[in-house]
């Protein structure tokens, strides 16, 4: 299969776990009451759902929200979600709390500053060598 039919067959599996027909006519209908863009054709979402067009980032995520379904999931499949969902975990213990906290202040430095500390941590990721605990 390729990444489009993939992605068509998650697309009509949340359709239907929703409980919505998996049809063109109802995507079209439910999708453009929920877009704030530019409306999609008929013949655009048909491509969806026959594999051969994968939505843009934008209208990925007001399918994803309409369906109550993460947009990883619906783009990549379940494992990508769940390899998501590990990262944000790991980010979110209390152990990586100091790591948060850097990041965010380095986030507010000025742009020129930002690339000093870069420079500075590919330096020491260059000459490190890996551990176990790195993994």
């Amino acid at each position: 299969m390729t990444e489009k039919t993939e992605f068509a067959q998650r697309l009509r599996d949340a359709m239907l776990a929703a409980g919505y027909p998996d049809r063109p006519a109802v995507l079209e209908r439910e999708f453009n009451s929920r877009y704030w863009g530019r409306s999609v054709t008929f013949q655009a979402v048909s491509r969806w759902l026959r594999g051969q067009a994968i939505p843009s980032q934008d209208k990925l995520q007001v399918l994803a929200d309409w369906l109550r379904i993460e947009p990883q999931a619906l783009r990549f499949g379940e494992r990508a979600a769940l390899a998501v969902r590990e990262q944000r975990n790991r980010w979110e213990d209390p152990l990586f709390y100091p790591e948060r906290e850097a990041v965010e202040a380095f986030l507010a430095l000025p742009s020129a500053q930002r690339k000093v500390v870069r420079d500075v941590i590919m330096a020491f990721a260059k000459t490190a060598e890996p551990t176990d605990s790195a993994k």
